[in-house]
């Protein structure tokens, strides 16, 4: 009885010992898993990807087309990192939905531009013309930003990063400021007078910054607080893997890339 029963101790303590191994992030893992907008985001990360392999890690790199799945992805621990964001939008995320993912890393900056759709001039916008902003907190605050540097419209003194449309002060052309969904936009140029686009779906609808109407300056508050990050969970900013990640997509390599690349629509800020 008493073999029998220290038998089964140790039969007990190996699944145990395994079902907590097969729970748990390896912290020497080879494989990282990142979520990224396809342009310029994945793009970029398949460049690191080759660094990443120099120094014995596989980069998988999962792409999304929306603002959303990448994140409660990465909060669910299907990934390891994401890759398509600016630290506002993640501070409201995590507000939003109780989130608990950090930045680990500034990459680059995309201009936000305002692009012509029935119109193709703002000195002579029409009265009551249709301008398509995004509907999220963070960009709709930087497409009226944008709009109010051109003149355009009027925002409240203390609006700052946090604009909305109730903090348009003056309006003297009466423009319909209409929220879409940031993704949905580009595909609405043809009904609206003009768009504010974010960079990277302006380049996913063949877009460069060259045809914008107006895009931000590299000196305004936008270009100081909207760069794109990497970032991960809580808890893992230190595992190697990350590390590694973080020295792979802040590489010369990476950043002679996309000054060679993007025509300007993309800006490394590392």
């Amino acid at each position: 009885m008493k073999k029998r029963f220290l038998a089964g101790l140790v039969t007990l303590s190996l699944i145990a010992t395994a079902l907590t191994g097969c729970g748990s992030k390896s912290g020497d893992d080879k494989v990282i898993k990142v979520g990224a907008s396809p342009t310029p985001h994945a793009e970029i990360l398949n460049i690191a990807k080759e660094e990443l392999e120099a120094e014995g890690y596989t980069l998988e790199i999962v792409e999304y087309n929306d603002y959303v799945l990448p994140n409660t992805s990465l909060e669910s621990g299907e990934l390891d990192a994401n890759f398509f964001q600016h630290k506002p939008y993640l501070d409201d995320f995590n507000a939003e939905n109780g989130t608990h993912i950090v930045d680990v890393a500034q990459i680059h900056f995309e201009p936000f531009g305002i692009y012509a759709g029935k119109t193709s001039d703002l000195a002579n916008i029409p009265e009551g013309a249709t301008v398509a902003v995004p509907n999220d907190t963070t960009n709709e605050a930087r497409a009226l930003l944008l709009l109010e540097a051109q003149g355009l419209i009027k925002l409240k003194a203390d609006a700052g990063i946090t604009a909305t449309v109730a903090d348009i002060e003056e309006n003297p052309k009466n423009l319909d400021i209409k929220e879409l969904e940031a993704a949905q936009i580009t595909r609405s140029l043809q009904d609206v007078d003009i768009a504010c686009i974010n960079g990277n779906y302006a380049q996913e609808a063949g877009l460069n910054v060259s045809d914008a109407l107006a895009v931000e300056a590299s000196d305004s508050l936008a270009a100081q607080t909207y760069a794109n990050i990497i970032a991960v969970k809580q808890g893992t900013e230190n595992d190697a893997k990350i590390q590694a990640l973080i020295k792979a997509v802040q590489s010369d390599k990476v950043k002679e890339y996309i000054n060679s690349t993007y025509d300007g629509g993309v800006v490394p800020v590392y």
